[in-house]
């Protein structure tokens, strides 16, 4: 079996799965947002329910409207508050201590390898990085899974990315995965789970492995995953609430596909609106003239992505004709970018620097767009109108390239800053 196979083998109670099959599973966490815990909230009403299955395994955190935007914002978050002081909820984040949701749950070592994680929202296969089993459902399987402990599946084909070859400059996790999805499409991997091994990622930190299963959704994947290997373990030493059990794909185990990739001939890559899918070299879209730069979200907004926007725009100023909006993507976060000084070097060069939030990711606010703007972003999705207006334009890419853009008031990389 592979690795996801395994896992889900174990919450079913099984020796073994196969693809196709139909299982119900026990989840060991459950998310929700302020968009989506309120569907579900309502639902688990509906279903009569008389408790939660687990008051320490279900999170609730308003991250997309919050710091609340106005009145329905408010509304929508109180719900969260009330609902998780009626079941003694324990998992219940609010301003001040919340983050954006997929980089405050591994963060606080809540997702551990091995585990079944179902969210409330796509961006959930994010814990794959972890050598967990994490995907995104809709909000009624959220309210049945927070009376039972259960989630149905039907068991994913898997696919195998393989990468290999050193990185050119600049190049991470964000670049891999934005070029993977540009090779196959942003149905590619249609209800599969996405496995990424090789060299080059056995040596890919942490970060950029969250980033690559982040964005696993935008080629149409059920999940994206990594086998846990000495990386893992050092970023759940100190952190794991639960004991991490770590599986690993049998060599025998069977592929819909796989492909391998050539590290060393991948550029700085940007998705060009208005799909994920359509990627060019950061190189040839000079002359794409910018409006606003966000750098954050739950693809890139940890610390290791401040830093490396801080390295490129250290000393230099934000073009006067572009916005910059910076946003940690948690509390801890935060604070650790404030004692290494890099909120100070974003300040300096005329960035605005936000609290934890998901906000102009998906056209929360924060950073909405105009008629005819056009934006560089770390974030995840480039629909029409994903972040403002219908005929706005997001284009994405890692945080090196989007500093050095809002610096150059056009899209460019750190080599034509001299970097």
């Amino acid at each position: 079996m592979t690795i996801t196979e395994k896992i889900l083998a174990v919450h079913a109670d099984r020796k073994k799965v196969s693809p196709g099959e139909l299982i119900n599973a026990k989840v060991d966490l459950i998310l929700a947002n302020d968009i989506t815990a309120p569907i579900a909230i309502s639902e688990f009403k509906k279903i009569g329910a008389k408790d939660v299955f687990d008051r320490d395994r279900i999170a609730l955190i308003p991250d997309h409207f919050a710091p609340q935007k106005d009145i329905k914002a408010a509304e929508q978050c109180k719900l969260l508050k009330v609902f998780s002081r009626e079941y003694s909820i324990s998992l219940y984040f609010e301003v001040g201590r919340m983050g954006v949701e997929h980089a405050l749950l591994p963060e606080e070592g809540l997702v551990v390898p091995g585990d079944v994680v179902i969210g409330a929202d796509s961006h959930t296969c994010t814990y794959g990085a972890l050598g967990a089993f994490s995907t995104g459902v809709g909000s009624t399987d959220v309210a049945a899974a927070m009376a039972t402990g259960e989630c149905w599946f039907k068991v994913p084909e898997s696919m195998k990315f393989i990468y290999h070859g050193q990185l050119n400059k600049w190049v991470g996790g964000k670049d891999l995965i934005l070029h993977t999805i540009g090779d196959m499409g942003v149905d590619g991997a249609l209800y599969r789970a996405i496995e990424f091994e090789g060299e080059t990622i056995q040596s890919l930190p942490m970060y950029g492995r969250l980033t690559m299963c982040n964005m696993a959704i935008e080629a149409g994947g059920k999940s994206g995953i990594i086998i846990p290997d000495r990386i893992t373990k050092a970023y759940e030493k100190n952190r794991a609430k639960r004991p991490p059990v770590f599986y690993k794909s049998d060599k025998k185990a069977q592929y819909v596909d796989i492909r391998d990739y050539d590290c060393s001939k991948i550029p700085l890559t940007v998705s060009c609106p208005h799909l994920p899918s359509n990627t060019k070299p950061a190189s040839e879209l000079s002359e794409v003239v910018l409006d606003q730069v966000v750098i954050g979200s739950c693809t890139n907004g940890r610390l290791e992505d401040l830093r490396e926007a801080a390295l490129v725009i250290k000393g230099k100023k934000v073009n006067p004709n572009v916005r910059m909006i910076v946003i940690p993507a948690t509390q801890k976060i935060y604070r650790q970018a404030m004692k290494e000084k890099l909120l100070d070097i974003f300040v300096e060069a005329d960035a605005a620097v936000s609290t934890p939030t998901c906000g102009p990711c998906l056209g929360g606010y924060m950073g909405i767009l105009a008629k005819g703007e056009k934006a560089l972003a770390t974030t995840n999705r480039n629909f029409v109108g994903r972040m403002g207006h219908p005929e706005s334009e997001v284009y994405l890419s890692n945080p090196a390239v989007a500093a050095a853009s809002a610096v150059l008031g056009r899209i460019g990389t750190p080599e034509e800053l001299g970097l």
